[in-house]
Parts: C-alpha cells; sequence; structure tokens
C-alpha cells in the first residue's frame, strides 16, 4: 500500500510546511526549527530541538553515501564497497567547500536528467500492463485500497516514506543566502507537492507492477531490480544512473544543508564557535562543518537503509513537532492573533493539527529509532546542561 501511505505522509507534511512557510517569514534567518524555537520559546529549548534536528540533518547525507553504495555494488559486485563511499564523500565535499552556487548548478542538471528517467520508466510499465505484467491494467485501486487494509499499517508505511519528503525544510536553510527571503514559503509548498506528486505516481505504478516483493532478491534496495524486470540491463542501467543522479543531487543539498545548522548554532555560541561558526574566506563556507560532515558520511560503509533511515525520521519529526508549535507561540501567545476567527484557525488550529498529525507518525516509529534517539536527546542533555 506504498501510494495510500505516501498520501498520508504527504498530508501531514502539507500541515507542517505551511508552518515553516509562517515561520520564515517572521524569522529569514539559516537555522530551521532550532532558530524559530530557540527566538519563539526558549534558547534551551531551541538548543534541544536542533540537537535533535542533527540527528536527521547528520544522517542524511550518510544516507545519500550508502544508497549509492547499494547502487554500486549492485552493478560492480567484485569492487569492495567502502571504495564508492569514499569516492562519493570526497567529490561531494569537496564541490560543497567550493561554492554554494556550484551546488545548485550541479542539482539542476542532475534533478532533469533524473525526471526524464522517471517519465521512461511510467511508458515502459504502461508497455508491461500490456503485455499482462503486474495488475495488467494501469486502472486499478489495488495501490491504494483492498480488503485487508489496516489504518495501523497504513500509518506504519507513512513513518517509513516521510523520509522521502525530509528535506523540504531545508529549504529554510537557504533564507539568508536567497535573493529574496519571502520566495522561502513559495518554495516550500512547491517542494512538497512536486514530491509529492512524483512519489505517489512512480510508487503507483510501481506497485501495481509488483504488488509485494516477492519479486525481488535485495529488498533493501530493489530499485536496480525494477529497473531490469520493466525495461532490460539496458534500461537497468540507466535507471540506476537515474537514481545515482537523484542520490547525488539529494546529497549535495543535504550536505550543503546540516553545514549551515551546525554553522548557526556555532555562531549562536552553542557549539564552539571557533570551528563551527567559521566561513572560508575565499569560497565564503563553512568549510570545516562541510568537512566534519564527510567524515561522518563515511561511516555508511557498513549499516542497513532502513535502520539509519528510522534514526533520521526520529530527529525530523521532532523538528517538524515543534516548528508548528513555534507557530502558535508566536502568533497566538506573543502576537496576541486569536481574535478573528481566521487567526484562529490559521495560527492555532493548522498547527496544531500539523503537530498532531506528526506525532502520529512519531509514535509509530521503529523501536530501535526510539531507543537511539532518546540517547542521542539524552547526549544533547547533559552537553546542553554542561
Amino acid at each position: 500500500m506504498v501510494p495510500l501511505a505516501y498520501i498520508t505522509a504527504l498530508i501531514v507534511m502539507l500541515f507542517t510546511a505551511i508552518s515553516y512557510g509562517k515561520m520564515v517569514k517572521v524569522f529569514p534567518n539559516a537555522g530551521s526549527a532550532y532558530t524559530y524555537t530557540r527566538e519563539t520559546m526558549n534558547p534551551h529549548l531551541g538548543f534541544l530541538v536542533g540537537w535533535a534536528a542533527l540527528l536527521d540533518y547528520l544522517l542524511l547525507p550518510m544516507v545519500n553515501a550508502l544508497i549509492i553504495r547499494i547502487y554500486m555494488v549492485s552493478v560492480f559486485p567484485n569492487v569492495p564497497a567502502w571504495i564508492w563511499v569514499v569516492a562519493y564523500v570526497a567529490a561531494v565535499t569537496g564541490i560543497n567547500v567550493w561554492s554554494m552556487g556550484k551546488t545548485s548548478n550541479m542539482n539542476t542538471i542532475l534533478v532533469v536528467f533524473e525526471l526524464v528517467l522517471i517519465a521512461a520508466f511510467l511508458v515502459l510499465a504502461v508497455v508491461q500492463f500490456s503485455h499482462g505484467m503486474g495488475k495488467g491494467t494501469v486502472f486499478t485501486f489495488d495501490p491504494l485500497y483492498h480488503s485487508s487494509v489496516r489504518l495501523s499499517a497504513v500509518l506504519t508505511g507513512a513513518t517509513v516514506v516521510c523520509f522521502s519528503f525530509i528535506g523540504f525544510d531545508a529549504v529554510t536553510m537557504y533564507a539568508e543566502e536567497a535573493k529574496d527571503p519571502k520566495i522561502m514559503p513559495k518554495a516550500i509548498m512547491l517542494t512538497v507537492f512536486i514530491g509529492g506528486a512524483v512519489f505517489f505516481i512512480a510508487s503507483y505504478f510501481a506497485q501495481a507492477l509488483f504488488p509485494d516483493v516477492s519479486h525481488f532478491k535485495n529488498t533493501d534496495d530493489t530499485l536496480p531490480e525494477i529497473g531490469l524486470y520493466v525495461g532490460g540491463t539496458l534500461f537497468k542501467l540507466l535507471f540506476i544512473s537515474g537514481a545515482f543522479a537523484a542520490t547525488v543531487a539529494s546529497g549535495l543539498a543535504s550536505h550543503a544543508s546540516v553545514s549551515r545548522l551546525l554553522y548557526v548554532m556555532g555562531r549562536n555560541g552553542v557549539l564552539p564557535k571557533r570551528w563551527f561558526g567559521y566561513v572560508h574566506p575565499k569560497f565564503r563556507t563553512p568549510a570545516w562543518n562541510v568537512i566534519l560532515v564527510g567524515l561522518v558520511s563515511l561511516l555508511a560503509i557498513t549499516p542497513s537503509l532502513e535502520l539509519i533511515s528510522s534514526f533520521i525520521n526520529f530527529g525530523a519529526l521532532i523538528a517538524f513537532t515543534f516548528v508548528n508549535l513555534s507557530v502558535i507561540a508566536f502568533f497566538v501567545f506573543r502576537k496576541k492573533r486569536y481574535k478573528t476567527a481566521k487567526d484562529v484557525f490559521s495560527y492555532l488550529v493548522m498547527p496544531l493539527a500539523g503537530a498532531g498529525l506528526t506525532g502520529v507518525l512519531w509514535s509509530n516509529l521503529q523501536k530501535d529509532a526510539l531507543i537511539f534517539g532518546i540517547i542521542w536527546s539524552g547526549i544533547g542533555f547533559i552537553y546542553m546542561a554542561i
């Protein structure tokens, strides 16, 4: 039921995206949930939210390195996996140290290439449907509903696929570098809507072609085998190259984002300013932070994708919850925007719904993610106390 899980996650993300749009107008600074919580509630609570968000942001670049490892090993099984991780991390780290503009330009090229290959996949899927593959038709409700659907399973699935949306909030990290910060709320909403459309359409076709995972040898990442069964060996290689491009694009952006979060926390003095608040005099990038994130990304040599993505969701969902609460703290309690029905709906009902829905996803996280996340938060609390 992957497409239904994506729709559920999209609804949750939209409420939170609206809250991000409201807060970035008020605080057009890098720092995202950390900055909003710090400025609207309490600096200490802001640090703890920022610390939780660090778990998300620090591990996102690592996940991209891990996915690259999976793709390259599927194509070159005899080459040691660590070689691909080291080569990828070195390239992404170098580009991010060099220039924010170069990162953006590279991203545009990679994303266009990725979208072209997604379109090719949809065409080939229609051809396979005509040959009787999967459900044998594009028009089926099975990916969205069948008699054995359980709401708890859909919610658990939504906690997994919400990982695909994580990164839309990273748009706010570039508020200080945007030519016009007023465009940020629109950029956030477009990111969520376009991403949601791509996820839903692609997963709908994939689910209709492959109703379950019994076809696949490697269930940790089925994309290479999907490419093989839908379009043959040549398309498998092209499809992997498209996924490779998407992963590099995501890696460039996530690497840059966490470097800026670390920079803002260093600039504010909650992390050692000499290291984390440093900006390279020539490249104008937080170079030491970029290198540190690269070193963390090297840990992608061994763990599984499912485990790391669940850890990331813990930090992201905490950040999302507090962004929604920041809207209430700022507009309702500080600005007293509760005297009209419109204000009550915009600044109280909507963010409360966003926080509640995010909390539902948070409660459905894997046990390992909850345990690791609580340990991580405890370390942050001890550091803050010291």
